[in-house]
């Protein structure tokens, strides 16, 4: 008969105690419903695949199988195919590669620096300056193309576009020699003439070309006075030399008393691993020395003898070498000179050479 009096306060909480248990498989039951709806048709992509990867196999490539982890694209694939660089300064962009020095890469540079503006879709006309010594066909592999010359235009014996030499791989590229090789310079060319003939590319029928390359004689003589005289803008190259840097700072000094202020500077044949052991000045001492904004940094590459004997600049080598990146890093940002930031083309982690981009 007795029982015990249950107690209210504990019958209440027992209730919300379940009550609660209730309500949190509930709300455990319909998460679990929504992530596997929400799973189904918004699936993660796998991990190991890389930005730019397709689930589909891909016509282009030659294994199809390897879409789902592909290769980082190649960085002459960024600056050939990102965009078309916007052309700063009034056309045509008059440019003289000069370097006082023989031997430091004037010639190698002119040849791929142009074909890389090309490329870019710039109509470019380059100019073998050096008379009797001209080795700018060679480079390029048009030696067997050159029928008339730029006297031979002066002396009325052939029209301009019969001198000018189309590159049957880009058509917007064209060459014009000064001279036939062991050719000596005529009594009346000289600075005047050469301005006449840049005029006369710049009033052509065809349109204006958008850069003007004048592949400079070596020394300070009356070639190099007759190369600069139409310019307007100025790319320094050099080595990382004393003796080198002692004629590009007399070359500098010269331009900008031609009136030429607009003056860069590419550093070539580069070896990071003579930098390393101090037996070569880094980059960073030969801006410092000569005062130049860096239009580019050229590794010292055994393919630039193979190239010249073949006729073939390094820009146009698959797969593509480093001192090829280097040197259409350098047109870009030729093109783009208000702003000196192109697509980083950095070597091999272990080497790190492009360092000296800040990279």
């Amino acid at each position: 008969k007795d029982r015990k009096k249950t107690n209210p306060k504990l019958i209440a909480s027992t209730s919300s105690s379940s009550s609660i248990s209730h309500s949190l498989i509930l709300d455990f039951f319909f998460f679990t419903i929504f992530f596997f709806f929400f799973f189904f048709f918004f699936p993660m992509p796998p991990l190991h695949i890389l930005p730019g990867a397709t689930l589909f196999p891909n016509p282009l490539l030659r294994h199809p199988s390897k879409t789902l982890t592909p290769k980082p694209r190649p960085p002459s694939a960024l600056l050939q195919w990102n965009r078309k660089p916007e052309l700063s300064g009034t056309t045509p962009r008059v440019t003289v590669i000069t370097s006082g020095k023989g031997g430091v890469g004037k010639t190698t540079t002119t040849a791929n620096i142009g074909l890389s503006l090309a490329r870019f879709g710039f109509s470019v006309v380059a100019i073998d300056a050096d008379v009797g010594l001209r080795n700018l066909d060679l480079l390029l592999g048009l030696e067997n193309r050159v029928n008339y010359t730029v006297i031979e235009v002066l002396n009325g014996d052939c029209r301009l576009d019969q001198a000018l030499v189309r590159d049957k791989r880009w058509s917007n590229f064209e060459l014009l020699c000064i001279s036939k090789p062991r050719s000596k310079l005529p009594l009346g060319f000289g600075g005047k003439a050469l301005t006449w003939l840049v005029d006369a590319l710049k009033a052509r029928p065809g349109g204006s070309p958008d850069f003007i390359l004048i592949d400079c004689p070596a020394g300070i003589d009356a070639g190099f006075i007759t190369a600069i005289t139409p310019a307007n803008e100025a790319v320094l190259i050099t080595t990382p030399d004393i003796t080198s840097l002692r004629d590009a700072d007399r070359v500098t000094g010269l331009l900008e008393c031609d009136g030429i202020r607009d003056i860069k500077m590419v550093v070539n044949r580069v070896r990071t691993d003579m930098i390393k052991g101090e037996d070569m000045m880094s980059v960073l001492d030969v801006q410092e020395m000569l005062g130049l904004p860096l239009l580019g940094v050229i590794p010292e590459d055994s393919e630039v003898i193979r190239s010249t004997n073949r006729g073939y600049p390094l820009v146009l080598n698959k797969p593509p070498t480093l001192a090829g990146l280097a040197f259409e890093q350098a047109a870009w940002r030729l093109v783009e000179q208000d702003s000196m930031q192109a697509v980083v083309v950095e070597e091999q982690p272990k080497r790190g050479f492009f360092s000296f981009f800040g990279g």
